[in-house]
């Protein structure tokens, strides 16, 4: 027998692959389906993004090999942007990377910093390259319960106590995704304050910075004073700027920490195609009135999913930023859990979320909703879950029937 791979075997199965598999089967029967369930922007990049783009394509020498860190124009870009919304000055020779998006810096910097068995502290729900990006890299996750910012750092504490070795990445994300909960400036001087009693790293994750509804704009916690002594941050172009298939993001901070992951993806990639890193440039340099404008159409899309939804009989809590609502599973559903709620709602209604338990053991009883159908199709989905909930029982009578039969 051929041995699964060592890496392979440390990863779980990819629980939201389940309801894709069942969106994939019920379209190629030509079904409709409302599809909330990937963080996937819908719209089209501005237009000054696209001609820049084209017009250094053109350029004969633009197909050649790029700059693995970033062009310099691009990180001096990704600098200026720093300075211009959050007040910090960042050396774009030393403290900016530009990644091949910030997944994918994600994982570099997991491969960078992490040493096998090193235990790295980690919320949970959370996005799942934050706990596997570290896994595949050889880490320990220490999973901290995080439906709430402040019980994420009270449990953050008791994590580093019980760990053994003591863990040595502390792991942030804010707004966050799934949950879209937010933090202020001072619940960054205190998990700075945190990360340095136990001498750990932090990577902070701020990817949904500028898709923001209510109050202030999020910070960064790299405007706490001394935070660039420990802290990176790591950031993206993909929903601010419709540019998410672009592939273009940025880790920020610390030159020591920037500094290991230039090594390492000088190893791994030559960079992104250029024309796309002169066109990134020209997003963060150019007029910002289009990120206005996706971020109203994100936040009338969030109020017609929360007014609609709660007339169908589903009461979905108001997300403060990001493109997500975290919405608890109707009570009807909440003994089948958010796996087979999402399956049967995909099945039986047409809507497609992602499980909450995808995320985390503590996200279940959750699901996520994501703000990318057009205000016509959250009210289309909204009757559709209404049909679907004033069914619920003959629903699940149907689904243990059949569950019982295999």
């Amino acid at each position: 027998m051929t041995p699964e791979f060592h890496r392979i075997r440390r990863l779980p199965p990819y629980v939201l692959e389940e309801v894709n598999r069942i969106k994939a089967r019920l379209r190629a029967q030509g079904t409709d389906i409302i599809d909330f369930g990937m963080g996937n922007p819908d719209m089209p990049t501005p237009k000054h993004i696209v001609d820049k783009l084209v017009e250094t394509a053109r350029d004969p020498k633009a197909g050649r090999y790029s700059a693995s860190k970033g062009i310099i124009g691009l990180r001096r870009a990704m600098a200026g942007y720093y300075e211009r919304r959050f007040g910090v000055k960042l050396d774009p020779d030393s403290e900016v990377i530009a990644t091949l998006g910030s997944k994918e810096g994600f994982a570099n910097l997991a491969q960078a910093l992490t040493a096998p068995g090193d235990v790295i502290v980690c919320p949970n729900p959370a996005y799942p390259i934050h706990a596997y990006g570290f896994i595949m890299a050889g880490g320990v996750i220490r999973h901290v319960p995080a439906l709430s910012p402040e019980e994420y750092l009270a449990g953050v504490s008791r994590a580093v106590k019980y760990s053994a070795p003591a863990p040595t990445v502390l792991i942030l994300s804010y707004p966050s995704n799934p949950t879209a909960q937010c933090v202020d400036l001072d619940f960054y001087k205190d998990a700075i304050a945190l990360a340095k009693k136990h001498e750990m790293l932090v990577i902070s994750d701020i990817a949904y910075s500028e898709i923001y509804f209510d109050g202030n704009p999020p910070p960064s916690v790299l405007q706490v004073e001394g935070a660039r002594d420990i802290a990176v941050e790591v950031n993206s172009l993909s929903k601010t700027y419709a540019m998410a298939g672009w592939r273009v993001g940025m880790v920020v901070g610390n030159a020591r920490i920037c500094a290991a992951l230039a090594r390492v993806k000088s190893y791994l990639d030559y960079g992104a195609y250029t024309p796309i890193q002169v066109a990134a440039a020209a997003a963060l340099n150019g007029p910002q009135d289009c990120v206005e404008e996706i971020r109203g159409i994100y936040k009338a899309r969030r109020d017609v999913l929360v007014e609609s939804m709660k007339r169908a009989g589903w009461d979905i809590p108001s997300p403060g930023a990001s493109m997500f609502a975290w919405a608890p599973v109707p009570e009807q559903f909440k003994e089948a859990g958010s796996l087979l709620f999402s399956k049967l709602l995909v099945e039986e209604a047409g809507v497609a979320v992602a499980p909450g338990v995808g995320f985390g053991e503590y996200g279940e009883g959750y699901v996520r909703v994501g703000l990318v159908e057009n205000e016509h199709r959250i009210r289309q989905a909204a009757r559709n879950v209404k049909k679907f909930l004033s069914q619920a029982d003959e629903i699940l009578a149907r689904s243990h029937n059949t569950l019982a039969a295999q």
